[in-house]
């Protein structure tokens, strides 16, 4: 259905020839647009139905007071079904630290939620298949419980800035379960209108780039410099490049389906996307209110760390 409407718009309404560049960058982008959004509108709101149930408050007290490898298994479980980038997960963590979960089962959660959510693995699995979009998602859980782990061990509670202890834990009226089925269905559209409002200029923005990269860069340069495992320096290079290209997973989707079409190393092409949508400079500054830059500079590195290695195994399985 997708890839017919990309036929119509960019061959016969635009007279375009699928063989040019520009043809296969207008194609790519018309069938992603209205195949992402498409699927993030059906996801939303049914996860919309669901979160009507339970609210953030319910699971956040829940979370408190469990033992250290439950609540970290829970804090990832929550940011695997909550679709934030990394910035808009930052508020969530702030509360988690009010309330007294140990900050590294909240870093474990801010590594998972803005990495892995429903959507995203919806989003990935319509593009690329399932069964790299479960690599994708099993190698994101690793590394939101190991990374949060790390910083654990580390002992950050000593960055955290002095007003956060002050803040008293659950400020704010807390959410009221939605009762009624039109109640529901309002929550859940709710949900649609806050979500892809805030999310699809990075969606366009990730399609642009992949629509670009999938038409106009040779596939020749690619298998040159991006596509061969021969150097282990691409990685490192792909992660570097990931940091200030800020987006969410679902923003990211685009991006990779163009590079695996190129030829580009599953590796290298996990890593980029890990690094895109978990560790962004904007997270980082808005993250600079709560704790201090040592924290940053750790939380930082583990990640680049560990995207390192993940992508270093993939393409040495491949």
């Amino acid at each position: 259905m997708f890839e017919a409407l990309a036929d119509a718009l960019a061959y016969d309404l635009l007279g375009l020839d699928p063989a040019s560049a520009a043809g296969a960058a207008v194609h790519f982008f018309i069938q992603d647009v209205t195949k992402i959004l498409a699927l993030l509108v059906g996801v939303i709101y049914v996860m919309g139905l669901i979160r009507a149930l339970l609210s953030p408050e319910r699971v956040r007290d829940y979370v408190r007071g469990k033992p250290r490898w439950l609540a970290r298994a829970l804090a990832i479980l929550l940011g695997a079904v909550t679709p934030f980038c990394s910035c808009s997960s930052v508020p969530l963590f702030v509360g988690f630290v009010e309330a007294g979960i140990p900050l590294g089962v909240t870093f474990s959660f801010l590594i998972a939620s803005p990495m892995i959510n429903e959507v995203a693995v919806a989003v990935l699995a319509g593009v690329i298949g399932w069964k790299l979009t479960a690599l994708y998602v099993g190698t994101g859980l690793l590394v939101a419980w190991v990374g949060g782990v790390a910083m654990e061990r580390l002992g950050p509670e000593r960055w955290v800035e002095p007003y956060v202890w002050k803040l008293q834990a659950g400020a704010g009226a807390p959410r009221a379960e939605v009762r009624g089925l039109r109640a529901r269905h309002d929550f859940a559209w709710g949900e649609v209108r806050e979500i892809v409002g805030r999310i699809w200029k990075w969606v366009l923005a990730g399609v642009a780039v992949g629509a670009l990269f999938h038409g106009f860069v040779p596939a020749s340069w690619v298998a040159d410099n991006l596509a061969g495992n021969s150097s282990p320096f691409v990685v490192p290079a792909a992660v570097a490049l990931g940091v200030p290209l800020y987006s969410n997973a679902t923003g990211v989707v685009p991006v990779a389906e163009a590079l695996l079409g190129k030829g580009v190393a599953l590796g290298t092409v996990l890593a980029l996307m890990m690094s895109i949508a978990a560790l962004s400079l904007p997270e980082l500054l808005i993250l600079r209110k709560v704790v201090r830059w040592p924290a940053l500079g750790w939380f930082a590195g583990i990640l680049a760390v560990s995207f390192t290695l993940v992508g270093w195994v993939f393409n040495a399985l491949a």
